[in-house]
């Protein structure tokens, strides 16, 4: 990858999760492999494991999407849908992923079902960028403004949650969340 280029991983199988993960890294660090034994940590003892697919797709769970942060010494944050996004204070926020529904499909042909799919975001070259693995390419997204815009419609969807990928100071301390905009309400 080139300076200026924007990373971006495709969706293959339910791998989505390994997507949002690297997308929001900007660089492929995690394979099924470094998933399956994140799972396998999780739950040493369960024969069927609950943090993957049982056909070994992938399909992973929130758990396996906040151990491969904290081995990359970065925290996932829920974000409070109650809060407005206004009081985030971006400029702490390494990136962000979204769990949200997505259509099923079979090739071109559309099922009437749903299931949960993890997307990444996150700021590259000034500029905020949707990195859904299930899109073509990058799609820019814009300014802080517009991601504000971007997330909140996200966010408006009852089932979609938010994870915010932050450093373990910025965990830590809190600032990722601007107080004086609560303190305003």
């Amino acid at each position: 990858m080139t300076e200026g280029e924007v990373f971006h991983e495709k969706q293959k199988l339910e791998l989505c999760a390994i997507h949002a993960l690297n997308n929001v890294l900007q660089e492929q660090v995690f394979t099924k492999e470094t998933a399956d034994d994140i799972c396998k940590r999780l739950a040493p003892q369960c024969v069927v494991n609950p943090h993957r697919s049982m056909l070994g797709t992938g399909n992973y769970d929130v758990n396996v999407i906040m151990a491969a942060l904290q081995s990359r010494e970065l925290s996932a944050l829920w974000w409070d849908k109650r809060r407005s996004v206004q009081s985030l204070c971006v400029g702490k926020v390494h990136g962000f992923i979204l769990n949200v529904p997505s259509r099923v499909s079979l090739g071109i042909v559309s099922l009437p079902l749903k299931r949960r799919h993890w997307l990444a975001v996150r700021q590259v070259n000034g500029q905020y960028y949707n990195l859904d693995s299930k899109l073509k390419s990058p799609v820019s997204i814009g300014s802080e403004s517009e991601l504000r815009a971007f997330l909140s419609e996200q966010l408006s969807h009852e089932v979609a949650e938010l994870l915010l990928v932050v450093q373990k100071e910025v965990e830590e301390d809190g600032s990722w969340l601007n107080f004086d905009d609560l303190k305003k309400k």
